[in-house]
């Protein structure tokens, strides 16, 4: 499976093929377009890698084609393609969200080394959002007393005194805690605990990239 591709948006045709090329030399899969209206008319929030956008085009700047994707919601990494004059521009873009900015003329490897920075960075994003939506489907499959006794199971409390707190028998505390376990794709109250806490990092992540 490619974990994504390096989408070129620049509206200067030398540079696009040059990028392709380059990209294509390191194993870096690529599409290209030549102008920011073109690109959102094939925009999908399905699209996994990294954008490479020039700020200065012809029709839609680059830095409103980032201010577009920004208000669609758009996960991808974007990094600037920048003369010196578009420093700030590209600085500001970085309070925003961006990935990076290359200033041009730029060095080759150092480009697509931070190309493939933003790739990887966008398919951990993914797994972790993936991971976050199957735990939340587990989750789902509780029935409210069994989330009850998950709760006071990742508390660390024993059957009896989980027994004790919610007025049940400690057999329906253990029939309760053995379906907790199989919904949740687990064998003891530590790999509960260690998922229920990963989980709660990856949503942590997730909100911090949002």
């Amino acid at each position: 499976m490619n974990p994504g591709f390096a989408y070129i948006v620049d509206d200067d045709e030398a540079i696009r093929d040059a990028l392709a090329w380059l990209f294509k030399s390191r194993g870096v899969a690529s599409r290209n377009w030549a102008s920011g209206e073109a690109f959102l008319a094939d925009y999908s929030p399905a699209l996994r890698g990294c954008l490479v956008l020039d700020v200065r085009m012809e029709g839609m700047s680059g830095t409103e084609l980032f201010e577009e994707l920004l208000a669609r919601n758009c996960p991808l990494p974007v990094i600037f393609l920048t003369g010196h004059g578009d420093i700030p521009l590209a600085v500001e873009a970085l309070k925003r969200g961006a990935f990076d900015f290359v200033e041009k003329p730029f060095n080759d490897n150092e480009l697509v080394d931070r190309v493939l920075t933003a790739i990887q960075a966008d398919a951990t994003r993914e797994a972790q959002r993936e991971g976050a939506a199957e735990l939340a489907a587990r989750a789902a499959q509780l029935t409210s007393r069994e989330r009850e006794v998950m709760d006071l199971i990742v508390a660390g409390l024993y059957n009896k005194v989980i027994a004790d707190r919610l007025g049940i028998a400690v057999r329906t505390v253990e029939v309760h805690r053995a379906r907790v376990f199989d919904k949740m794709g687990v064998r003891s109250a530590v790999e509960l605990v260690q998922l229920l806490g990963a989980g709660e990092a990856m949503r942590g992540r997730s909100k911090e990239g949002s």
